[in-house]
């Protein structure tokens, strides 16, 4: 048998199921392996101590040998994002002002989560607050992409990405406001997969405004990330917008002959590409091609500075409203970080009518986009405008040329599919001349996320990239 470490969530499912592996064995290959590799990366923070998660691994053994299995994840160690609770352990959400809290309960897909068996080994490591598609903060630094450690992992779920990445994780959760399931897998080539809107139910203080974040899985095949996805889905009363079970069985074999592609890259030039991105993530087209699909590109049709403007309202207003109690505490506000002020700021100088008029704008971008389906069966996109940049960076200035006037307009490309709450699959796209990752977006119609999955596991059997993973 191949390195325990090497073997995907599935396959390490089975090998316990059957015991062929056991849990102790497993939790110890890779405490061995977070051990040698994670001080390079600092994906993963808050470790439990060792001893006590393998006592727990061998409790899993001996369920197991009573019949008793718990769930597919069964003696599996696991690393819940920093910005979802996870039951005694701390949860920093990046931020200074939680630096020591530690909730006694677990959000609802982690409840799902240890109910499916797995051990809670620690947490991966945030962008304060999930502010940033770069994952670094002042309570645990920066992560670094295992491609190369002087680079960005990405964020905000850059932890679980680079984690995956470098096989200290066999499947891991994630979250997704601005990109942050997507754009950590394109820089660490690994696959995210952003939910329909209502997918993952999830303890939200305020439970019917906030439309735009979402958690969902991530892995290093689709077939993982399908697993864990089923998991963490189906309606909770706890939370009134999530959707019902409606399975998420996919067939990965599906033919996408015929299937009809719409390529929207950088929306006519609106967005500006790092030289290699675009062309890169163009060429995955060929892909589709080889499959027997019809590819054809979109011209906007959509006023993508309106797109923008839209965002940036919504986005403001929940973050000036969410952040609102530690905003007005001094000494809460001197720690935040400039963009966590800024976001609130803009928000607090917002009138209910800009709020109406950006729902107004995102209720006309997802009329053209149906429009769109209309003709296309799904679309893709690139999911990052640049390759990782410099780890020291907090973010990236200006892109071929064109400054960037706000922390994140640098990820503008994952804005549409957010605002029109479909589902994403992150996939990868190949390397670049410079060595580095990118990867593509695989957009498909409002709660179509089976289709979106089946159609991504029809692209990964089609190409090699999730077998280039960093060597250490």
């Amino acid at each position: 048998m191949q390195d325990i470490t090497d073997l995907s969530a599935l396959a390490l499912s089975v090998a316990i199921a059957e015991r062929q592996l056991d849990c102790r064995s497993v939790m110890a290959a890779y405490l061995s392996r977070i051990e040698a590799i994670n001080p390079r990366l600092n994906a993963l923070i808050s470790l439990r101590p060792a001893d006590v998660l393998l006592a727990e691994a061998e409790a899993a053994d001996r369920a197991l040998a009573a019949g008793d299995r718990h769930g597919w994840l069964h003696g599996m160690p696991f690393a819940v994002k920093d910005l979802s609770e996870a039951k005694g352990i701390l949860c920093s959400f990046g931020s200074a002002n939680y630096a020591d809290f530690v909730p006694d309960y677990d959000d609802i897909h982690v409840e799902r989560i240890r109910a499916a068996g797995a051990i809670v080994i620690g947490k991966t490591n945030a962008p304060e607050m999930g502010l940033g598609s770069h994952t670094y903060n002042p309570v645990f630094g920066v992560t670094r992409n295992p491609y190369d450690t002087g680079r960005s992992a990405g964020g905000s779920s850059g932890g679980a990405a680079a984690g995956l990445a470098a096989r200290l994780l066999p499947v891991a959760d994630g979250s997704d406001m601005m990109g942050s399931l997507r754009n950590p897998a394109g820089f660490n080539n690994v696959v995210g997969f952003r939910p329909s809107f209502g997918r993952v139910p999830s303890l939200n203080t305020e439970l019917f405004l906030g439309q735009l974040a979402v958690n969902g899985p991530m892995g290093r095949s689709v077939a993982d990330v399908a697993a864990l996805l089923a998991t963490q889905s189906g309606h909770d009363p706890r939370d009134p917008l999530s959707l019902p079970d409606e399975g998420l069985a996919f067939d990965a074999d599906h033919d996408l002959s015929g299937a009809r592609i719409g390529w929207l890259g950088d929306f006519g030039g609106y967005l500006p590409f790092e030289p290699g991105v675009l062309e890169l993530c163009g060429a995955s087209l060929d892909v589709f091609r080889r499959l027997g699909c019809r590819v054809e590109e979109v011209p906007p049709g959509f006023d993508m500075a309106r797109l923008w403007q839209t965002w940036r309202t919504l986005r403001h207003f929940l973050v000036a409203n969410g952040q609102a109690a530690d905003y007005a505490d001094p000494d809460r506000r001197a720690r935040m970080k400039p963009e966590m002020i800024w976001e609130i700021e803009n928000g607090r100088n917002l009138s209910a009518a800009e709020v109406y008029a950006a729902s107004l704008g995102r209720s006309d971008w997802l009329r053209h986009v149906m429009g769109l389906f209309e003709t296309y069966d799904f679309l893709i996109l690139p999911s990052a405008q640049v390759f990782p940049f410099e780890a020291g960076l907090d973010w990236p200035k200006a892109i071929a040329g064109r400054a960037m006037d706000t922390y994140h307009r640098w990820m503008e490309v994952v804005i549409g599919p957010t605002l029109a709450g479909l589902p994403v699959a992150a996939m990868p796209a190949g390397f670049g001349a410079n060595g580095l990752p990118a990867g593509i977006q695989i957009i498909g119609r409002p709660r179509a996320d089976r289709d979106v999955l089946a159609a991504a596991a029809r692209y990964e059997a089609a190409t090699d990239w999730l077998s280039r993973h960093p060597q250490f």
